[in-house]
């Protein structure tokens, strides 16, 4: 593998952890370098890093407190 290539691999732990678990990537860089872009793209995607991911997960936390904050009023509120 290109020196440069793996220079941004090893500053980039998510491209590390990537190239790990999916050494067929490291055929393909050996062979194409500029593969590295979407390389880059398959790991924000793979680790779910992604901007809807981040949305879909920012959501659900919100779903969640407020569902917490609804059941915290209900314990607080006299039963009749």
């Amino acid at each position: 593998m290109r020196q440069d290539i793996y220079e941004v691999i090893k500053e980039n732990e998510d491209l590390l952890k990537l190239l790990r678990m999916q050494p067929y990537w490291h055929r393909k860089l050996m062979r194409n370098p500029q593969l590295l872009e979407k390389l880059n793209t398959d790991a924000v995607f793979f680790f779910k890093k992604s901007i809807p991911d981040r949305v879909s997960k920012f959501s659900d936390g919100v779903q969640f407190a407020s569902m917490m904050m609804n059941m915290f009023q209900a314990m607080k509120t006299p039963s009749s």
